[in-house]
């Protein structure tokens, strides 16, 4: 009966040093920022460095609309960079669309420790930073790939933009681990990303697009956005998994909405 008992307490010990270890190392694991990174912006597109408001300066790249159209503010996933940004937006890009491409804090040489929080300051500093150079947010389509759904979402909810669109997108952060990583309790993922708790309260039209054939953020993760945004317009891109925001066929896809759906600048 003693064995037993010592060893009903090592493993609740074992568990409890697991769960501290999960939930102060997870973002390490959410955020695996790549160690390489562009040191210089493709032609047409320029360094921009933009002030978060605790105090970070942040560097992105930017390249001005053409005349008539939109910008595109685009959050990547998150173990993406600059560069493979600038992969998934050359079909907005050939179209004439401006583009603000945001990198965030701990990625590509920025200063600072990837978080939840942090991801939404780091996108209201490039909103401003588009205000600043004579882009309003009307004029502003907000684009987030995987986990870039979370800042996409949270600065479609506080300004008033163009669109939001949404690739391959998370109902919420919780809601992938558990699909993923089921013996995770939800109650330790520090990070939420609740975008399908906020987007009936998204005032701008919704784009949602996502791969039948996703097994990182599954199809489930669009099935809850839907019942959360009724009025969205929806796309199942049949046969293409979690690489879809990079396919030709999704870029051309999200161009043609914009196109029929968006206002070109007068």
């Amino acid at each position: 009966m003693k064995l037993a008992a010592n060893l009903i307490v090592f493993a609740a010990v074992l568990l409890i040093v697991a769960a501290a270890l999960l939930y102060t190392q997870q973002r390490r694991m959410i955020f695996p920022a790549p160690a390489d990174y562009p040191a210089a912006p493709p032609p047409g597109f320029r360094i921009v460095r933009t002030q978060t408001d605790d105090g970070l300066r942040l560097a992105a790249f930017y390249r001005p609309a053409d005349e008539g159209k939109t910008t595109i503010l685009f959050f990547h996933g998150n173990g993406d960079n600059l560069s493979g940004a600038l992969q998934a937006v050359r079909g907005p890009a050939a179209a004439g669309y401006g583009l603000m491409l945001v990198e965030y804090r701990g990625y590509g040489g920025n200063p600072g420790s990837p978080s939840e929080a942090g991801l939404y300051r780091d996108g209201a500093a490039a909103m401003r930073w588009l205000a600043a150079a004579g882009v309003d947010p009307a004029e502003v389509v907000v684009v987030g790939n995987s986990i870039g759904s979370g800042p996409a979402t949270e600065i479609a909810l506080r300004n008033d933009v163009a669109a939001l669109v949404l690739v391959s997108g998370l109902s919420s952060l919780p809601d992938v681990v558990a699909e993923t990583m089921p013996v995770v309790p939800r109650a330790l993922v520090r990070d939420r990303f609740d975008n399908a708790a906020k987007l009936a309260c998204v005032r701008a039209p919704v784009f949602l697009m996502h791969g039948d054939a996703d097994t990182l953020v599954t199809p489930a993760n669009l099935e809850r956005l839907k019942r959360a945004r009724p009025d969205a317009t929806v796309v199942l891109v049949a046969g293409v998994g979690h690489e879809l925001a990079y396919t030709v066929a999704a870029q051309a896809i999200l161009v043609g909405w914009i196109n029929g759906n968006i206002a070109a600048r007068p």
